[in-house]
C-alpha cells in the first residue's frame, strides 16, 4: 500500500533561510533545486502529501518520497548525490 503521507518536516528560520537561498542561487545544480523545492513544499504549514506536491512540482510521487524522507533522515546533507557504485573513473575530467 504506497504511503501518501511523508514524514513531517518543520523547519526553523535560519534552516528555511538557508534552503531558500539555494532556492534563489542561480549556480545551484537542478537536481538539488528539485530537491530543496520538495522539502520547502513539504514544510508548509498546510502539510501537503506527497502527490499534491508532486503534481505542484512536475515530479512523480516516488520521487517527493525519496527526497522527503531522506531530507527527514539526514537533513541537508541527506539532499547530496549518494556515492555511485562502480569502478572509478579513469580519466582526467580535465
Amino acid at each position: 500500500m504506497p504511503r501518501p503521507f511523508g514524514s513531517t518536516i518543520s523547519l526553523d528560520d535560519d534552516f528555511r533561510e538557508q534552503l531558500l537561498s539555494l532556492d534563489r542561487a542561480h549556480s545551484t545544480p537542478q537536481a538539488l533545486l528539485r530537491r530543496v523545492r520538495v522539502v520547502l513544499a513539504a514544510a508548509r504549514p498546510d502539510h501537503p502529501n506527497n502527490q499534491q506536491i508532486a503534481d505542484q512540482l512536475g515530479l512523480s510521487r516516488h520521487t517527493v518520497a525519496l527526497w522527503r524522507e531522506r531530507f527527514a533522515v539526514s537533513g541537508i546533507a541527506g539532499l547530496q548525490d549518494a556515492p555511485r557504485s562502480g569502478r572509478p573513473r579513469s580519466f582526467s575530467p580535465r
